[in-house]
């Protein structure tokens, strides 16, 4: 049998042929060091047969951050998990088990509570099973034979039950040892060749959970856990973790004072002063920005009917994340929807504003406020909010120009997550096609993702597939950037739209050269996407520490005692003529308590005024680290505050 190496080189090999047999044959050291094997992209047991005739063949070890290493070891180390617990609570069964970005969990219904202080007895166990390097065996069996080895435990047999129905003609199930009352999980796999593989890993949290996520269904325990190659990696895991939960937006909010959150109104967002300043800061700069990309900033109802939702296709595919009013009384009786997005009442200004090809692109923005109807159980912060605003905006363009349009606004995107401090070059772009539920024709989708595909090219745009994670009216870009901990965070996206125009649906049109009559592209995009959740992630990447030209409270003045009080108020007077944010902490305390709850609040900049300040007519300056820069006349210090705050419009334009 004749297979290939990933640099294409060709091997062949007696069949069967296994993964196994493939690291065998290039070294036994690489055999004793490999997890599984990557035929065509597909990953598998090392043990099963490779049936495909020239196939591309690639051995995988316990090495790295390649995502299917992970997923083969989480996996197995979700099936110890599994058997641990089950050895620890008799009488347990087990659900379901799948592999999450960071980890695994395991939805188990446990005869008695598990909490925090049952994980080293897990843990535990787990290293015993370990330790023993018992194989993972994968058995076959008949669908009829497969239920029967399922038939005491409701959750595996309904697992069995769908998998025939997806057309499985096998059950497969996974051993570990070859012993006669081995532990054994029905399970697809693959897995890896055995316990002894799996050198690195935790138990992490326990929750609740519902069986298949319905909260009318029976209720679960959900333990999760993580597992990597080397203890090193989870080591650093774990300190990410840490970091992250130092950083958590909810946590500096509250000590900065910039928002809460109220149980009384879950998922909306109450902005303090200083937090309302951040927030307008930062929208002040996307305007300025948007003013130079070439965009008319508009505003739009927060309610519109229903048959308007009905015509861009929001109520069929997007009604259950709507909320809806109920019928109103009088001549105006119909259901009115709050606003989930904003692309239907963009259409309607376009109407009043375009009559000719001349008249495009039309670029319009809004700072629109759009209400979901998101889970209670997805809600998260301000990160995952069901009212927040976007920097929506949506470009009518002839097909000329839709090329031009989004190589446009993929600089946009990247200029401004440079602006607020994040690596341009370090966005991750994917390319998300058709989904299963759509509107519009093969045909339009065809073109959409053409064009599509056609701009990244000319924008030397690199992107990965993300098959049928598209709008349900057409494809789209997701920008994911990057934060200070080396989290992904997907934040913009440019959709391209050849269905909403058309006169079935939204019905905007524009008089071409020729005189005919033709339907506009409309390129959906959002730079930094929900401004709640744009601000959550600078928060944390930041630990609130934010730039001087970007924060709430740039400079606080620190008297040492009262006997500076008249100074301190000419003082802030004059730095607050000069256009900076300064506050004044006047309160009868010692220097080190304001000095601590200055650097609470991550104010950047302090003043210290003592004796000497006011006989000198001068201020000692402060970094937020305690770093003392000096002392300097009024003027020196007005001088050096301007030009550390300069923003990045300021910076180009000087």
């Amino acid at each position: 049998m004749n297979i290939k190496l990933p640099d294409g080189s060709p091997m062949e090999l007696e069949a069967p042929v296994t993964g196994l047999k493939v690291a065998e044959e290039i070294s036994i050291h690489l055999a004793k060091r490999a997890l599984g094997v990557r035929v065509d992209g597909v990953v598998q047991d090392l043990t099963q047969t490779i049936e495909k005739e020239g196939a591309t063949v690639e051995i995988l070890k316990a090495e790295g951050d390649d995502p299917d290493v992970l997923d083969l070891l989480r996996h197995s180390c979700a099936h110890v998990m599994a058997e641990a617990v089950t050895e620890l609570f008799p009488g347990t069964k087990l659900a379901y088990g799948p592999t999450i970005k960071d980890g695994f969990f395991y939805d188990m219904k446990i005869p008695e509570p598990v909490s925090e202080k049952d994980f080293e007895n897990i843990e535990q166990k787990m290293k015993a099973i370990i330790k023993e390097n018992r194989p993972f065996l994968r058995c076959e069996f008949q669908p009829e034979e497969g239920l029967q080895r399922v038939e005491a435990d409701p959750y595996k047999h309904d697992n069995a039950q769908r998998a025939l129905k997806k057309g499985s003609s096998t059950l497969s199930f996974y051993k570990t040892g070859e012993d006669e009352g081995a532990f054994e999980d029905l399970c697809s796999g693959p897995h890896v060749p055995s316990t002894g593989f799996l050198k690195a890993f935790k138990v992490m949290s326990v929750s609740g959970a519902y069986w298949r996520g319905d909260a009318n269904s029976d209720s679960l325990t959900r333990i999760y856990g993580t597992c990597f190659p080397e203890k090193k990696m989870l080591s650093r895991h774990l300190h990410l973790l840490e970091e992250a939960k130092k950083r958590d937006h909810r946590k500096i909010g509250k000590e900065m004072n910039l928002f809460s959150l109220h149980e009384d109104n879950p998922g909306q967002v109450f902005w303090h002063p200083k937090g309302w300043k951040l927030n307008s800061l930062i929208v002040g700069h996307v305007r300025s920005r948007l003013e130079q990309f070439g965009y008319q900033e508009v505003n739009t109802p927060i309610m519109m009917p229903q048959n308007l939702w009905e015509r861009s296709g929001h109520w069929a595919k997007y009604k259950e994340n709507m909320f809806v009013t109920g019928e109103t009384e009088g001549e105006d009786s119909r259901l009115y929807a709050l606003k989930p997005m904003n692309c239907p009442a963009h259409t309607l200004i376009y109407r009043s504003l375009v009559q000719s090809y001349r008249d495009l692109p039309l670029r319009l923005a809004e700072f629109g406020n759009v209400i979901r109807n998101e889970p209670s159980g997805t809600l998260h912060g301000i990160m995952r909010a069901r009212s927040f605003t976007q920097d929506d905006a949506h470009i009518f363009c002839t097909p000329d120009q839709l090329t031009d349009e989004v190589i446009s606004c993929v600089k946009q995107v990247k200029t401004l997550y440079g602006d607020f401090g994040f690596d341009p070059e370090e966005v991750k772009v994917k390319f998300s096609t058709r989904p299963d539920v759509r509107i519009g024709s093969d045909e339009e989708w065809d073109a959409a993702e053409a064009s599509l595909q056609s701009a990244c090219e000319a924008a030397n745009l690199k992107t990965t597939i993300s098959p049928g994670e598209g709008a349900f009216y057409g494809p789209k870009l997701e920008f994911t950037l990057v934060d200070s901990l080396g989290r992904e965070w997907q934040c913009g996206t440019i959709q391209v739209d050849y269905i909403l125009a058309s006169k079935e649906r939204l019905d905007v049109d524009y008089v071409a050269e020729d005189g005919e009559k033709c339907r506009p592209i409309i390129i959906h995009r959002a730079l930094l996407g929900s401004f709640e959740r744009f601000i959550g992630i600078m928060i944390e990447s930041m630990e609130g520490k934010f730039p001087l030209w970007l924060s709430p409270e740039q400079v606080r003045i620190l008297q040492v005692t009262d006997e500076q009080n008249a100074y301190a108020k000419e003082v802030h007077a004059e730095l607050t003529r000069a256009g900076f944010r300064v506050t004044l902490d006047a309160q009868n305390e010692k220097l080190g308590a304001k000095i601590r709850r200055a650097r609470i609040d991550r104010v950047p900049r302090f003043l210290v005024l003592g004796a000497q300040e006011v006989e000198n007519r001068t201020a000692t300056l402060q970094l937020q680290d305690g770093t003392k820069v000096g002392t300097f006349s009024m003027d020196e210090l007005l001088e050096k505050l301007e030009a550390e705050s300069k923003g990045p419009l300021e910076a180009i334009s000087n």
